[in-house]
């Protein structure tokens, strides 16, 4: 797996069209295949193909930018797919999952962006600033690739490609669960909405505190009423408790940083998002 920290401007696109070429480049510097990279329409559109972790998967992911001037947002849409056929509009794609917008921006874009064979999870730093995240491609399944041979997971700071600001002060991220921006997909070929570790127990996710300098990170697994299905690759809760955004913290050779969602400061509204 392998990091990329830094920022986009507008000084030769706007910044939400550069964050989409930097996803290409470091998606083709780490060896997914790029199936589409059209920059003449006016949404500018990407589609890649992983290898997976076992290097002979098959993993389609797509994201695009949508934005009005007169509104004043520039953001990005993401989706997990099934297949890919070359011919087919983004919104067409075999088996796409909902399409989920992130608000992001036209000016300066700071990132974090983690990728490896089988995901990519990126969080942005935005406008006032606020903190914007988001995850495609594949997660971890508590079954055999016979039981379940595509454990995909798409996930967006919104429910939509809506027109939708980064000021807005309703959306949050997808990783909390039990909101239609974190979908994974069904051996029924649906995509659903699961409930995710620790926020399904408010209390839980609210009230861990760190054991004198040290911080536990908590795994995001995808369960609901019956079963428990799998966790995401690179994404954890963290609490919040002594803590702040931007945080950069080194657990057993591994190094990770804080995100929190959107503006929220409470102990339950943080990530740790995996850098190595």
């Amino acid at each position: 797996m392998t990091a990329y920290v830094g920022f986009v401007d507008n000084a030769t696109l706007l910044a939400h069209q550069k964050m989409l070429e930097t996803i290409r480049d470091v998606c083709l510097a780490e060896g997914w295949t790029i199936l589409r990279y059209d920059t003449a329409l006016t949404n500018h559109e990407l589609i890649v193909m992983a290898p997976g972790l076992s290097g002979t998967e098959q993993i389609f992911c797509g994201v695009y930018c949508y934005q009005s001037s007169d509104a004043d947002y520039y953001n990005l849409a993401v989706a997990t797919m099934k297949g890919y056929v070359d011919a087919n509009s983004f919104l067409t794609q075999p088996g796409i999952s909902p399409v989920l917008g992130v608000p992001a921006h036209n000016q300066r874009i700071d990132y974090w962006l983690s990728v490896n064979g089988q995901r990519l999870n990126v969080a942005m730093k935005v406008g006032t600033p606020v903190y914007e995240s988001f995850g495609i491609g594949k997660f971890f399944p508590f079954a055999s690739p016979g039981q379940y041979p595509q454990p995909l997971f798409a996930a967006g700071m919104l429910t939509s490609a809506s027109a939708t600001r980064y000021s807005e002060t309703t959306h949050t991220m997808p990783w909390k669960g039990n909101r239609n921006n974190l979908r994974m997909h069904f051996n029924d070929g649906a995509w659903k909405t699961p409930l995710a570790t620790p926020w399904g127990n408010s209390t839980m996710a609210n009230s861990v505190r760190p054991a004198e300098t040290s911080y536990a990170l908590y795994p995001v697994m995808l369960y609901d009423s019956g079963n428990v299905y799998g966790v995401l690759d690179g994404i954890y809760h963290i609490t919040g408790f002594d803590n702040v955004v931007e945080n950069t913290l080194s657990i057993e050779g591994k190094d990770y940083v804080v995100i929190q969602d959107v503006g929220r400061t409470s102990f339950g509204d943080y990530i740790a998002l995996e850098l190595s």
